[in-house]
């Protein structure tokens, strides 16, 4: 396999698909999808961001970086120069974008611009992750270059600078830090849609499953068990009571990421879905036909997608929601004693007799086949 550069390439050594003119519809979250095609859609959307560039640091952002970081390269950080055009090739993505590494120890990497994407990966990361997962990593970043997240991650990352400096003026801080919250939650979103297009281009769930496992714990695999990882997840989605399904809410509100063990459960789920397994035998949506993307088949995509997390999630609020949507008796009476510990024993009964009343959908929603987007990250 050879990228048609001429550079030297250090490739996994086993065969590994690519995916020709694939279209990241093929992989986005449904959330995330539906939000970009409808942003897509809009006329003169792209024009009117892109004429905010003249306010937007990203002149300033190349320049930093091309000044103070190492732009990859075949003479600089050449395995990762190798990796980059290796998951542009797997991606066909063909224009290769620059990647630069940063002095910082926390790891992290990023894909932001305007007018072309550039990533930039933190030499944190770099000395923390082996050559699969950091395979992985770049192949997510990649996965945002084809999406076309990078120009709105730059507004993102904008509008939250902004915020910090108004933050004396109460009403335009509020202003901004409505669109910033609204651009957070679809950034999650464009996380697991990342994720997935990182396993596409590495195509090895451990190693992905290894990377996330050691952004959470360090560099101590030794002491890690996937296993037991991906079952801190599952305690985290089904544990505690209404109280503690608020306070994931409020604990997620100002990240930019979803929770590192959600994620490693979502991509699990998804790499076994059947949506996966179609696009490892070569079929996907196409480039070619995202011009005749439809927004409403997006959107119920979207929609059917949340309908089946409320109607298979084990979170108490979930189930509360499942409870009104099926007209439950006595709701009020249900809030009162889960808030004031009256009915800790009685609303594990009632979440277990209403996981039982959709016990025939249940059944067949947990494994991901049904659900194109359930299993992401």
């Amino acid at each position: 396999m050879t990228d048609g550069t001429g550079g030297t390439e250090r490739l996994p050594g086993r065969d590994r698909r690519r995916f020709p003119g694939i279209s990241s519809r093929a992989y986005e979250h449904p959330a995330d999808r539906s939000a970009l095609v409808a942003l897509r859609k809009l006329s003169g959307f792209d024009t009117v961001f892109k004429a905010l560039s003249g306010l937007l640091p990203e002149r300033s952002l190349r320049l930093l970086f091309l000044s103070d970081s190492v732009r990859v390269s075949d003479a600089q950080f050449a395995h990762l120069n190798a990796m980059l055009r290796d998951a542009c090739y797997i991606l066909d993505l063909e224009k290769v974008p620059p990647m630069y590494v940063t002095q910082d120890p926390k790891p992290n990497a990023m894909c932001i611009g305007l007018d072309e994407p550039i990533i930039v990966v933190t030499t944190g990361l770099v000395e923390l992750l082996d050559e699969e997962e950091m395979r992985a990593v770049v192949g997510h970043e990649v996965g945002h270059a084809l999406s076309g997240h990078a120009v709105y991650r730059t507004i993102l990352l904008f509008l939250t600078n902004l915020a910090l400096k108004v933050a004396w003026i109460p009403l335009g801080n509020v202003a901004i830090m409505a669109i910033v919250t609204a651009l957070r939650e679809w950034f999650r979103k464009s996380e697991l849609s990342a994720d997935r297009a990182g396993l596409l281009v590495g195509q090895d769930l451990q190693a992905s499953m290894r990377g996330l496992m050691k952004l959470a714990g360090g560099n101590h695999l030794h002491e890690m068990n996937v296993d037991s990882f991906l079952a801190q997840a599952e305690e985290y989605e089904s544990g505690g009571d209404l109280r503690d399904s608020v306070l994931k809410i409020m604990n997620v509100l100002p990240r930019s990421h979803p929770f590192t063990t959600v994620r490693a459960a979502e991509l699990k789920k998804w790499e076994a879905s059947r949506d996966h397994q179609r696009i490892m035998d070569g079929h996907y949506d196409k480039r070619e036909d995202d011009k005749d993307t439809s927004v409403r088949d997006s959107f119920r995509q979207s929609a059917t997608h949340y309908s089946e997390t409320v109607k298979n999630s084990k979170d108490p609020l979930m189930g509360l929601v499942r409870d009104i949507a099926g007209g439950a008796g006595d709701l009020g009476g249900k809030l009162r004693d889960t808030f004031t510990g009256r009915g800790a024993s009685g609303s594990g009964g009632q979440g277990g007799s209403s996981g039982g009343a959709h016990g025939s959908n249940g059944d067949s929603g947990p494994n991901g086949k049904g659900d194109p987007g359930s299993a992401e990250r």
